[in-house]
């Protein structure tokens, strides 16, 4: 995929100023690095602040995205604040996890000390993607007295049940990728061009203090009080702020909007289109849309009390996708902008199809079909979360269709717009007592091609309860509901339904500790589908704009490469995917950043046990005439009763060593 700049604008209505580094000194003395965007004018007429709270390094890390997105809206009256969390980029102090209580309290603590100066007018707001839009909306549950709007961007509301470590109670193969690329992240140096020569004495500490956050993820194999902390669904009505949720039907948090537009009661509104993990005014696929715009609508509202409508928007705002021929990456995704007042809405009614003889309809199954697929499957599924990397959608399902029971619709007479969860109720019984489904919804085309369309998995252990799951009793019948995730699809008229059931998914989620037959003896799928049949937009957007792009020199550019192969001799089957950033050079102060990602996953498709997962990350950086690189690699295999972990992490400066650190960890498994 390439790089999509929009519009640039560089005249605003407020000149500007940039502080590339503004301490920030935390209430135990920490200092925290900031970089600052404002009008040149707010000491006479102040300004709100918004605060992107982020490990990312705003030096080298988020450039692309702040470089379009903050100066644009200072220059629209707004003091941006962009901070390095504690322990990162070139700030002060150690980090030791994600959403920790000192992580909040610190966003807390900038809130406070931003309203209190002079050139702020006295109210908040806080945005942000992924991480920050995950802290956003926690920190929003605490109730700091000056934040009054915040913007959530592919985020959630319950850090088990949706994010990258379980899902549906199956342990992620992006569990351990994301440890590994945190261990990565977290193991640059700061700039000695803003923190001096004790550069290299924090760069130590860090790396001495580094998290092996893979033992705690993987640990934790139920919805206990370390994800309960977090997550937001614990207590909706502690979020009084206004909140505006956005998400892409092409990212793993595409189920977040949904919650939150139905459950909060502060303000809310919601907007979903058919984007990877991007800001949607430079994302893709197309539509983008003019985000910048909608974000000032929204801090104008909340922060200035400016009655501009933002307040009588649709409450649900989401792109109903076209079919299209599955591919790995697609530049476009034809449908249209559909817009309910209500969510959830009285348009849409669920549809109830039974499961039956290898058919999708009104008749019940008349005997019992096994489902015991091969390990391997799950190839044709794309990543958690898609991030313009290259090939990382979901391709065509037939290979993956093959190893699993299918269940397939009568050829439509008409049309059926696919909006909400899709929800597959089954009644089974399994040979063994830990066991797993994924459930794909697919799109059968008259051309022949599969689509994926949603789909949901379950470690059937947790059926009842991701709190205390219970072992399933070989032979015992049992009743599991699997909820798919959100979608807006428009399936045309000539095309069928097709329901396909797996009793596994590699490499998404990690494989049952045995290769389990699950026998389906009966099953419904509630199919959400809206009434109103839309053929032109019921909404509209801005085109996207942004400031300037960031100034610097490609010294490598990015490539990114997916590759599935067999091993003949040994029937072992590998995912190889292969990710370049390039390297860059900033133009404005020298700094020169760039990553490789190396991954493997490996697995035979008869036994469980075989699978192995490898990573190896790479961050260069420094300057002409000083250089840093760090190296972490991680490994991940297992028996039928722990998971075996390994990492390793290399820092050298001069091409000369300075640290050298090994993991190499033992976690039980319980009831994954």
């Amino acid at each position: 995929m390439a790089s999509f700049v929009p519009e640039v604008q560089t005249v605003f209505p407020r000149d500007i100023v940039e502080i590339a580094d503004q301490p920030i000194i935390m209430p135990d003395g920490c200092r925290l690095s900031a970089r600052i965007w404002m009008p040149k004018d707010a000491a006479s007429d102040p300004v709100p602040v918004i605060l992107e709270h982020l490990p990312y390094r705003k030096r080298d890390g988020t450039v692309v995205r702040d470089s379009l997105t903050h100066p644009w809206m200072a220059g629209h009256g707004y003091a941006c604040i962009r901070v390095d969390m504690r322990g990162n980029g070139d700030s002060d102090g150690l980090m030791d996890d994600e959403y920790t209580p000192q992580e909040l309290r610190d966003a807390c603590d900038v809130i406070a000390w931003a309203v209190a100066q002079p050139w702020c007018s006295g109210t908040a707001g806080m945005m942000g993607i992924s991480w920050g839009g995950f802290n956003s909306l926690q920190v929003a549950a605490l109730a700091p007295p000056a934040l009054k709007a915040i913007i959530t961007i592919c985020s959630t509301v319950d850090r088990f049940a949706d994010d990258i470590h379980f899902k549906g109670g199956c342990l992620l193969g992006e569990n351990f990728g994301w440890a590994a690329n945190m261990l990565s992240y977290s193991s640059r140096p700061p700039d000695p061009l803003i923190v001096g020569d004790r550069w290299r004495d924090m760069w130590l500490e860090r790396l001495e203090a580094m998290p092996f956050l893979a033992r705690d993820w993987i640990s934790r194999q139920t919805r206990d009080e370390y994800w309960k902390h977090g997550s937001v669904c614990e207590d909706f009505g502690a979020i009084e702020a206004a909140v505006l949720s956005i998400g892409g039907w092409h990212d793993g948090y595409r189920n977040t909007i949904s919650h939150l537009v139905e459950n909060l009661d502060s303000p809310v509104k919601g907007i979903v289109g058919p984007w990877i993990h991007k800001y949607p005014h430079y994302a893709g696929p197309e539509p983008r849309i003019g985000f910048l715009q909608e974000a000032k609508r929204w801090w104008d509202r909340w922060l200035k009390g400016i009655d501009n409508g933002a307040d009588s928007l649709p409450a649900y705002r989401a792109w109903l996708m076209d079919s299209i021929v599955p591919e790995r990456w697609v530049d476009e995704r034809p449908g249209r902008w559909i817009a309910e007042q209500q969510w959830p809405s009285a348009t849409i009614i669920d549809k109830a199809f039974e499961l039956g003889d290898g058919s999708l309809g009104h008749a019940p199954m008349s005997a019992p079909v096994e489902v015991r697929s091969p390990v391997d499957c799950g190839s044709q599924a794309g990543e958690y979360f898609p991030f313009a990397y290259g090939p990382e959608l979901p391709d065509e399902q037939t290979p993956d269709d093959l190893k699993s029971a299918c269940f397939d619709g009568d050829v439509l007479d008409v049309s059926l717009d696919i909006v909400g969860a899709p929800r597959l109720v089954i009644r089974a019984r399994s040979d063994k007592p830990m066991a797993q489904v994924a459930v794909r919804l697919c799109d059968l085309r008259p051309d022949g091609t599969s689509a994926l369309i949603t789909m949901g998995v379950l470690n059937l252990t947790h059926r009842n309860s991701a709190e205390s799951p219970e072992l399933l009793v070989p032979g015992e019948g049992f009743e599991a509901r699997v909820t798919l995730d959100q979608i807006a699809y428009r399936i045309p008229a000539g095309h069928r339904l097709r329901i396909a059931v797996s009793t596994s998914y590699w490499p998404f989620i990690w494989p049952a500790p045995e290769h389990a037959a699950v026998t389906l003896e009966a099953g419904r799928l509630e199919l959400p589908c809206r009434t109103v049949h839309a053929d032109d937009d019921e909404c509209s957007f801005e085109k996207p704009v942004g400031a300037a792009p960031w100034r610097h020199e490609t010294l490598r550019p990015s490539a990114s490469t997916r590759d599935l192969e067999t091993d003949p001799a040994t029937g072992v089957i590998t995912t190889t995917i292969f990710n370049d950033a390039g390297e860059n050079r900033d133009l404005e102060h020298g700094l020169i950043s760039g990553s490789t990602t190396h991954e493997r996953w490996s697995i035979h498709p008869d036994d469980p046990l075989s699978a192995i997962a490898e990573i190896r990350w790479e961050q260069t950086g420094g300057r002409d005439g000083w250089r840093t690189e760090t190296v972490a690699e991680m490994a991940m295999r297992c028996d039928k009763d722990w998971f075996f972990v390994t990492g390793k992490l290399v820092a050298t400066e001069q091409s000369a060593e300075i640290f050298d650190k090994d993991w190499e960890e033992r976690i039980p498994r319980r009831f994954v």
